[in-house]
């Protein structure tokens, strides 16, 4: 009787020790599967992982429009200047992660719920430069770029409520051929990023294509060796492992060089923490730093790409939910995305930032780690906001070097090109759809890389499409879509019988 007891007892305790481990198996599956759902729960500590490596792929992508325009306008590099470029630097931080959250959990019409990051827009250097050299550069000149960004914001808010009707002039052939597009333009920044950043005295160096190489395969290692969390994170441990890789380097490598003219020089790999020694702790973003100036000379041509960049973002929202949601994005979606793209770049001008657009870093890293959920998402704006209001925290981030961002952003913008042919592919490779994509891409790649071409047409024609392949893929591709019969197939089989008989 005592033996039956001591086993019952022994019995129910392994019972006990099952339930509860099959409870925690339960709340891993939970949690494991949250990643992969918009909605899903997501614990905090879990989240933030997956939230700051979203930051990190996009944090320089979202500053370095912001430098190439103030020095445009020749305001930056001078103590004039210097508090105003901070400044807006702080607000470009912040102005993204706002808009983000309203991207994600959406403000009635304004907002497509889908798993976007939002950040500055470099699809708007081109015209805004052209700004720059007609009206002579200066503040006056930044604050016109700022006023027609606000009108132009207005203006892309507008057509996001007719994508519903406008629709059916993007099939799944243009939208994917877009996407497709977007990828191999973002190629050649992940490669410039690969080989240590535009400009690097020391660009293509053994140390930062090695630096770069070590990232890949450790992200590679990492999502194809490991499950659940840790593959999800790869992207993070990659550039935490570069982190740490580009310490030993400085401490075993000369960190310097000289270049031809005998200039010394810091090498581009070496992380830079007087950035973090000079920033403040805290400051609190300025509503309109610089005043908006309302110019036609300016107003016109930015009006025009407002709508390349809504035909960007509506790109961008297609690829991400067919890459990260395996379906078609829904018109409300696309309407509320575009929407918000719009008014978030209105806002953004109100804080002296460039206009704000879906980023296409991150549509990669979705579509690679098929993380969609929001709260993951939305971590990241909130780190973003947070890099706003604590410039201290920015500035740490800035301390990546891009030969680290390089070996994750070359993997990323690959995954967008594979995802638009992935749409591409549903709509089947039949002849029409196989002129659609190849001429577009062949149009669009090739006369921008020969930007000369254009020189025949008028100079807001050429700041538009002449460097912006995305654009110009986007015309051809409707234009095709709108011309060639819809049943060459057909025709083409009633050609044959012909023949034959």
């Amino acid at each position: 009787m005592g033996q039956w007891k001591i086993t019952a007892v022994h019995t129910q305790a392994a019972e006990k020790i099952y339930i509860r481990g099959e409870k925690r198996m339960g709340k891993e599956k939970i949690t494991d599967q949250a990643m992969y759902d918009f909605y899903g729960k997501m614990p905090l500590k879990r989240a933030i992982p997956l939230g700051l490596q979203h930051v990190l792929a996009m944090f320089v992508g979202n500053l370095t429009p912001l430098l190439i325009i103030c020095g445009a306008c020749g305001i930056s590099g001078s103590e004039e200047f210097a508090h105003l470029q901070v400044c807006l630097l702080q607000n470009a931080m912040f102005v993204a992660g706002v808009v983000t959250l309203v991207q994600l959990y959406a403000i009635g019409p304004i907002g497509g719920k889908v798993p976007i990051i939002m950040g500055t827009s470099s699809g708007f250097i081109g015209v805004f430069k052209s700004v720059a050299d007609t009206m002579g550069g200066g503040l006056a000149t930044y604050g016109a770029i700022m006023g027609a960004s606000i009108l132009g914001g207005l203006f892309e808010s507008v057509l996001g409520f007719f994508i519903k009707p406008l629709r059916k002039f993007f099939p799944a052939v243009v939208t994917g051929t877009v996407v497709l597009s977007i990828g191999l333009s973002l190629i050649s920044v992940g490669i410039n990023s690969f080989g240590g950043g535009s400009g690097a005295k020391d660009f293509g160096s053994m140390e930062n294509l090695l630096l770069a190489i070590f990232v890949l395969v450790v992200i590679l290692t990492v999502k194809h060796w490991t499950n659940g969390m840790a593959s999800n994170s790869a992207i993070l441990i990659g550039i935490i492992a570069g982190y740490i890789a580009a310490f030993v380097m400085s401490l075993v490598l000369p960190t310097t060089g000289i270049t031809a003219d005998g200039a010394e020089y810091t090498k581009a790999w070496v992380l830079n923490w007087d950035k973090v020694a000079q920033a403040s702790w805290i400051s609190i973003p300025e509503f309109l730093p610089v005043k908006p100036v309302f110019d036609a000379r300016a107003i016109a041509p930015i009006l025009i790409m407002f709508i390349v960049t809504a035909v960007e973002t509506v790109g961008d929202i297609s690829g991400v939910v067919e890459g990260g949601m395996d379906r078609e994005a829904t018109d409300k979606e696309l309407s509320g995305g575009v929407i918000c793209d719009g008014l978030g770049s209105s806002i953004a001008a109100l804080f002296g930032v460039l206009p704000n657009t879906s980023f296409s870093q991150n549509v990669g890293l979705v579509a690679m780690t098929k993380v969609v959920n929001r709260f993951t998402i939305a971590i990241g704006a909130v780190i973003m906001i947070l890099a706003g209001i604590f410039p201290i925290f920015g500035a740490l981030l800035a301390t990546l070097p891009d030969a680290v961002l390089g070996g994750c952003t070359i993997m990323m913008f690959g995954t967008i090109v594979v995802s638009g042919l992935q749409m591409i592919s549903k709509c089947g490779f039949t002849q029409r759809n196989m002129i659609i994509a190849a001429l577009s891409l062949s149009i669009g790649l090739g006369f921008t890389e020969c930007a000369d071409l254009f020189a025949i047409f008028p100079r807001m024609v050429q700041n538009v499409f002449a460097q912006n392949c995305v654009a110009v893929v986007f015309l051809v591709s409707i234009l095709l879509n709108l011309v060639l019969p819809k049943n060459m197939e057909a025709e083409k089989v009633t050609e044959q019988k012909k023949e034959k008989a």
